[in-house]
């Protein structure tokens, strides 16, 4: 294998990179609006009418429909800390892209992807996420920028993903 054909990164995961790929994962099945988009709407329309059928507010039917709404809000988050506590523990990883596929090495683990599982990725400011090809998108690798150490890597693996994977 051509040494410039790859890219290594070592890196320890974070919560915040967990929440970018949801979120990609999200707007890419477009679940995440119509979830939070239905739950609200469910909601502030049963509040109301539950207001209308009294003739006045009531504050404390509110409470019930804020905490929904909050949880319905926050469940990326709850998402992300829970994916953290099952890849946290691992330590650092060391990360391989090559033209061949991912391999993803901890004390603990090696997990290798071939190009085949992946459906393509999408890159946003900080990362680089790749999904998976099942209906439910359930594998997600998120490889951040800020993990990336030699001069032209960057460039490097977006070639790599480029002539594999389609952008997305």
């Amino acid at each position: 294998m051509d040494e410039r054909a790859v890219v290594e990164l070592t890196y320890r995961p974070r919560p915040s990179d967990h929440r970018v790929g949801l979120r990609v994962r999200e707007r890419i099945k477009r679940t995440g609006i119509l979830l939070r988009g239905g739950l609200v709407l469910l909601c502030v329309g049963l509040w109301v009418l539950s207001s209308v059928g009294r003739g006045s507010i009531n504050v404390g039917s509110a409470v019930p429909v804020l905490i929904v709404v909050l949880l319905v809000w926050s469940r990326t988050w709850v998402q992300a800390a829970h994916v953290q506590r099952i890849v946290g523990w691992q330590g650092e990883y060391r990360t391989t892209v090559s033209p061949d596929g991912i391999t993803c090495r901890t004390d603990h683990s090696t997990l290798i992807q071939k190009w085949s599982i992946f459906r393509g990725y999408r890159e946003t400011e900080g990362h680089f996420v790749l999904l998976s090809r099942d209906p439910n998108i359930m594998i997600l690798d998120v490889l951040a920028k800020r993990d990336i150490r030699e001069t032209g890597d960057l460039e490097r693996l977006r070639a790599i993903l480029d002539l594999r994977i389609p952008r997305m």
